[in-house]
């Protein structure tokens, strides 16, 4: 299996997040991308390419101008005011008030677009985003080119960010790019399995109304956990999309026995949907030791979900987005893919 990577990502390194109601380290490091390119060199997984630059317009067929106009110069705006620090929001359009005016300032901007306080906008930001976007957009065309399989080990990670909104340390979102390319591409249906800890909220927003790409996402509930205001099971698709958004949302301390259950059902309405594509949001997060997450997965459990993608028999594109246990995500990512090579 070909990986896809580029050292742009480091351009991306935010100092601070907002989280138990301190300003503390950055859990989403440019770390977690070498830890895991390290392992993926060290079992010779496969050969290792630099992205290619597909350009702005295939990000727009995802995320709309303005916002993609803003990501580009927030940094700018922001240092213009003589601030060296990271790029935060202080507020946000909540119910009361009005959210269909985007202010002409950074900081109004800011509250526009973002869903939080702990995704920090910093120099390289914009670069490092549209590098990670390109990493996904290269894997894609491996598969449309005959692949069976690829890896695009994108950071920062992609399925929080809306087509216009960013949050959970996502900015573009990477694995959605990469489904409605290969929509372009030919493909007359697409399926995204997210099995990332937390539920890809911006994936959801972008094809709810969508019959075209089947999402299909296992997270920690919206109850308990982050982002708390989408992921419940009720979330089924809008007008022609409905039917093609499924969400299994899990209570903390969920082990391999429950968790596996949600993703066989998952894996089942993949098959019955008749997806030509499958792209999946690789989070790592539900490990047990990870240190924001609180499902109880092993590391050996990573072989058998590779495995069970495999069963699908799907071109099938890997597509990274959370985990943060720094000292196992190299081993869990790629024992995803280890377990979906060696089930050929």
């Amino acid at each position: 299996m070909k990986t896809i990577y580029s050292e742009a990502h480091r351009l991306h390194d935010g100092q601070a997040e907002l989280i138990d109601g301190k300003l503390l380290p950055c859990f989403e490091t440019a770390q977690r991308a070498e830890m895991v390119i390290s392992r993926v060199r060290e079992v010779r997984l496969g050969e290792v390419l630099p992205p290619q630059d597909f350009g702005r317009k295939t990000l727009e067929r995802v995320h709309r101008a303005s916002f993609l106009d803003f990501l580009e110069n927030a940094w700018a705006a922001w240092s213009e005011l003589g601030r060296n620090c990271d790029a935060l929001p202080v507020i946000w359009p909540a119910r009361t008030l009005r959210n269909d005016r985007e202010p002409e300032t950074i900081d109004g901007k800011l509250g526009y677009f973002a869903l939080d306080a702990g995704t920090p906008i910093t120099a390289g930001t914009w670069q490092a985003a549209k590098a990670a976007a390109n990493v996904a957009l290269t894997g894609q065309k491996l598969l449309a080119s005959g692949a069976r399989a690829a890896f695009s080990l994108c950071r920062p990670p992609g399925h929080h960010a809306g087509a216009d909104t960013y949050g959970g340390y996502c900015f573009l979102n990477n694995a959605a790019i990469a489904a409605q390319a290969s929509r372009n591409d030919g493909a007359e249906k697409v399926a995204l399995l997210d099995i990332d800890y937390h539920h890809g909220n911006g994936t959801q927003t972008i094809f709810y109304d969508r019959a075209d790409v089947l999402v299909c996402s296992l997270h920690g509930h919206p109850v308990q956990e982050y982002p708390y205001f989408l992921g419940y099971d009720d979330e089924t698709g809008s007008a022609r999309g409905e039917g093609y958004n499924r969400n299994y949302p899990l209570r903390w301390g969920t082990g391999w026995a429950r968790w596996s259950e949600a993703l066989d059902d998952a894996c089942k309405h993949i098959a019955a949907f008749g997806a030509e594509v499958l792209i999946v949001s690789l989070g790592v997060d539900t490990f047990k030791d990870d240190p924001i997450s609180e499902f109880k997965l092993d590391s050996d459990n990573y072989l058998d979900i590779g495995r069970r993608i495999a069963a699908l028999g799907k071109p099938t594109l890997f597509v990274m987005e959370g985990g943060y246990a720094l000292e196992s995500i190299g081993l869990n990512t790629v024992n995803v893919l280890s377990g979906f090579e060696n089930a050929a």
